[in-house]
């Protein structure tokens, strides 16, 4: 991972961004607009018409860090700037300043997709936008995300995001979706371990896997960690139990499901049991894992991979309302999203206690709480 550089602002890292406009045409910056919409999303605008009415609003604010000569553009500028950027650029730039915020202890990566409800144009053929998130579960840093058309088609995007993270050391994540034996090979190519959730979209594999976990032969080991929540009424127990032995999984017959995943060590299992109002509910859910987890470990890491619905989903729609945002053409659903993930890390950076919700609501109305956030590197001039 790269070590923060002291001569590289936040905005530097964005520089390779080229401005859509023809030059002739520029009378606002594109720095500046970036710098603009950024900070108007940290400060709890929602469209582009917020954003400017907060720029015109906050213009002194502003020029601490850039001229702002021209004052702020108009809400149609903002709009067609946005929609107009390269978004795979945008991504790359991303990952590029992420990268400088990670630090260097080892991490569980969740992957995991969302849904932009409202971002859908039916006249237009256009479909909401689908967008697949890799999170930093221990330092909630979004790391990268990658649009895809809809839910199905994540098997595609989930390979391009792993290619462009880095992955040493790490622990990666993911739902049935993406257990899949290229996916696997490209984590641990990258030098990382998978934890990929089992379901019925692998019959046999599964089956041998619910089979085992239903009637463990005395001879094999299996480790076992237990934990209790309970909370208005609801108490669950989740029996996580890891194998370490999978060589019986193996054999010389040949079949469709048969498991292929590379460095394949163990396969676990989490029982879930709820009790509510009377009556028990139990669920099972099976894994398979290339790092050789305790079952503590395993459980750790299972709870960390849904974190990333209450922490980075949920912040986007309650704190971000990101299923109320409108914007349906050009790249301005993938790049909005980037800017929104930019504003998540960056509120996640100070060292006080508020929620980010909070935090939000304070750099709205302190400029200097602001300042400190987006200097959390070099100044930006």
């Amino acid at each position: 991972m790269s070590t923060p550089s002291s001569s590289r602002s936040l905005l530097d890292h964005f520089s390779a961004l080229k401005d859509p406009r023809q030059s002739w045409k520029v009378a606002y910056p594109f720095r500046e607009i970036l710098l603009l919409v950024l900070c108007g999303t940290i400060a709890g605008m929602d469209d582009f018409v917020e954003i400017r009415a907060w720029g015109k609003l906050r213009l002194d604010f502003l020029r601490r860090f850039l001229p702002f000569e021209r004052g702020i553009p108009s809400h149609d500028t903002l709009n067609d700037v946005v929609n107009a950027l390269d978004p795979e650029l945008f991504k790359a730039c991303f990952l590029e300043w992420v990268d400088t915020l990670r630090d260097e202890e080892k991490e569980v990566i969740a992957i995991d997709g969302k849904t932009s409800r409202r971002t859908h144009a039916r006249s237009k053929g256009r479909e909401p936008l689908h967008l697949v998130s890799a999170w930093a579960t221990r330092q909630r840093l979004v790391l990268g995300q990658e649009a895809v058309a809809d839910k199905s088609n994540e098997i595609v995007a989930i390979p391009l995001l792993l290619q462009r993270l880095e992955l040493t050391g790490a622990l990666v994540t993911i739902d049935a979706m993406g257990t899949q034996d290229a996916i696997a090979e490209i984590i641990v190519g990258r030098g990382g371990d998978y934890l990929l959730a089992l379901k019925a979209n692998r019959p046999v594999l599964h089956g041998d896997v619910e089979a085992f976990f239903a009637n463990p032969p005395p001879e094999i080991a299996v480790d076992r960690h237990v934990t209790v929540d309970g909370d208005h009424g609801r108490i669950e127990e989740r029996r996580h139990s890891v194998c370490r032995e999978v060589d019986w999984l193996f054999s010389d017959r040949r079949y469709a499901d048969e498991p292929r995943f590379p460095d394949l060590a163990a396969i676990a299992m989490v029982e879930s049991r709820v009790e509510q109002a009377g009556k028990t509910r139990v669920e099972r859910r099976y894994y398979l894992s290339s790092a050789l987890l305790d079952a503590k470990t395993f459980a750790a890491a299972v709870r960390a991979h849904w974190g990333i619905e209450n922490r980075l989903h949920w912040v986007l729609d309650v704190v971000f309302h990101d299923d109320l945002a409108r914007l349906r053409t050009g790249h301005g659903p993938q790049n909005m999203a980037i800017v929104k993930h930019m504003a998540m890390n960056m509120l996640r950076n100070p060292k006080d206690k508020h929620s980010l919700k909070v935090r939000k609501k304070v750099a709205a109305i302190d400029e200097d709480y602001m300042e400190a956030m987006v200097r959390q590197a070099p100044p930006l001039t």
